[in-house]
């Protein structure tokens, strides 16, 4: 890995991350600089932000579910052919949970895995010489972690600016600038998080007035100065190590992240190689439109780089799974804002029901819904959907579900033999109000050791609402 790297972390969430993040990104792009970016956390909506900011698609690192190995391999991937690494903190900078492959899943982690230094966004709305108690226990709580230094935001006056700096820089915590409210700047919000970017009007226009906020009241200099090279040789095991740990993982229970050999074309170029999880099949058939895009960047580039095949298509507008792939991957995303489109996309449900005749077909969270009887709506209309599993949810009676989850196969799947443990994740709105059937998976969140039946499957087609991360 040659390209230094930095993360933005911060207190809490909703602290100005992802716009000192954005702003950052596009600035640096326009003075000529390769940014790639990086997400902490399982976020599908910020990459996408990340990827329009800097025209480089992004990773995804998350220690909870990623063993050390597998993050180092996907940073240095990430950096290749790039200037600088930028990564996106998630909520507050320790934030996290207990029994990860690596550690909690807090940014933290990535930061000290890698070596990276924390740039802290610091909202001091509310705030003045405080801040520098937070700040200041924010940089001794972890050891492994460096703040290099600090900006403030949400300040509303110059005297505030120097009441909370001045206090911050006598730590010996340099301030990199300070961002007055700006509520103009903000991006739409929806139940997921941020509006999508494809579906966000003028974002280009968004991110350039972003840039120029941040080149305003940052100095972009400092910034770029206190990057470091990640420090990789603690992380990635010698060839002799990792040939050993993949011949002694033949159980449902070995370390995730087990890399795989470079395919030719990853050879060719010397690009570094990253295999997550063994794809599934060989060719891969991916929905990919508004109502599906919660599909991984690193999975793909997982599967690929092990050989497989990837071919894209669109339910909404009304596309069929190409019929000469081995299976089908519905991934999640909005499937609940566009169900009336969906059920009146007959060639794209009559494509999925000849499909499951022959090939195997799996759904995460809104795909999972999409395979169901039926789909309720916010406004309480019901939409036929594909009817291949007794499932019917609701997105008219709302609940949030959130969390790590641990899941192992509950029979033969194509991701792995029976028992096969998968780590990710579960975040979605829709209630169930029905679901019969034998389990895709057991799963546990990340503060129970009680395994309950998740998803369905039945004859080649499965489902749940866990998104795979490894």
């Amino acid at each position: 890995m040659t390209a230094p790297g930095l993360l933005i972390g911060a207190a809490r969430s909703s602290s100005g991350k992802t716009t000192l993040t954005l702003g950052l990104m596009r600035a640096l792009m326009r003075r000529g600089l390769r940014v790639a970016p990086v997400k902490c956390g399982p976020d599908y909506i910020d990459p996408a932000f990340h990827a329009a900011a800097t025209g480089r698609a992004g990773v995804n690192l998350d220690s909870w579910a990623m063993d050390a190995a597998l993050i180092a391999r996907l940073a240095a991937r990430a950096s290749e052919s790039a200037d600088i690494v930028i990564a996106e903190g998630a909520m507050g900078l320790f934030d996290g949970a207990p029994g990860g492959a690596a550690g909690t899943g807090a940014s933290a982690d990535i930061a000290a895995l890698l070596g990276w230094p924390v740039v802290l966004v610091h909202d001091v709305s509310g705030q003045g010489q405080t801040a520098a108690a937070i700040v200041r226990g924010i940089a001794g709580h972890d050891a492994r972690v460096k703040v290099a230094g600090v900006v403030l935001n949400r300040v509303g006056s110059e005297r505030h600016r120097r009441l909370a700096g001045e206090a911050i820089e006598a730590l010996g915590i340099p301030v990199f600038g300070a961002l007055p409210r700006n509520e103009a700047v903000a991006l739409p919000e929806r139940h997921l998080g941020l509006v999508q970017a494809g579906e966000t009007a003028g974002l280009d226009g968004r991110l350039e007035a972003l840039a120029d906020f941040i080149e305003a009241h940052v100095d972009l200099a400092a910034i770029v100065a206190c990057a470091t090279i990640a420090a990789t040789g603690d992380v990635i095991p010698d060839a002799s190590r990792e040939r050993s740990d993949r011949e002694s993982s033949t159980t449902p229970d070995a370390p995730i992240g087990a890399l795989d050999s470079r395919s030719p074309a990853a050879r060719a170029s010397g690009m570094t190689s990253v295999v997550a999880l063994p794809p599934p099949a060989q060719r891969i058939a991916v929905a990919r439109d508004d109502a599906f895009s919660f599909f991984y960047p690193h999975l793909a580039q997982s599967w690929r780089d092990a050989g497989a095949e990837l071919c894209f298509f669109s339910p909404l507008a009304d596309e069929a799974p190409p019929e000469d792939c081995d299976l089908c991957w519905l991934p999640g995303g909005y499937p609940e804002l566009h169900a009336g489109r969906l059920s009146a996309a007959q060639g794209f449900i009559k494509g999925l029901r000849r499909f499951a005749q022959r090939g195997w077909l799996h759904g995460e969270c809104g795909g999972y819904m999409v395979l169901g009887r039926a789909l309720i709506d916010a406004a309480g209309e019901a939409h036929e959907m594909a009817g291949l599993l007794e499932l019917e949810t609701s997105f008219a009676q709302r609940k949030l579900h959130l969390g790590y989850r641990q899941a192992q196969l509950a029979a033969d799947h194509p991701l792995g033999a029976v028992g096969f443990r998968l780590r990710g994740h579960e975040f979605h709105y829709a209630t169930v109000l029905r679901e019969e059937g034998a389990p895709f998976a057991l799963a546990r969140d990340a503060y129970s050791d009680e395994e309950r039946p998740a998803g369905l499957a039945r004859n080649g087609v499965s489902g749940s609402f866990f998104h795979l991360l490894a």
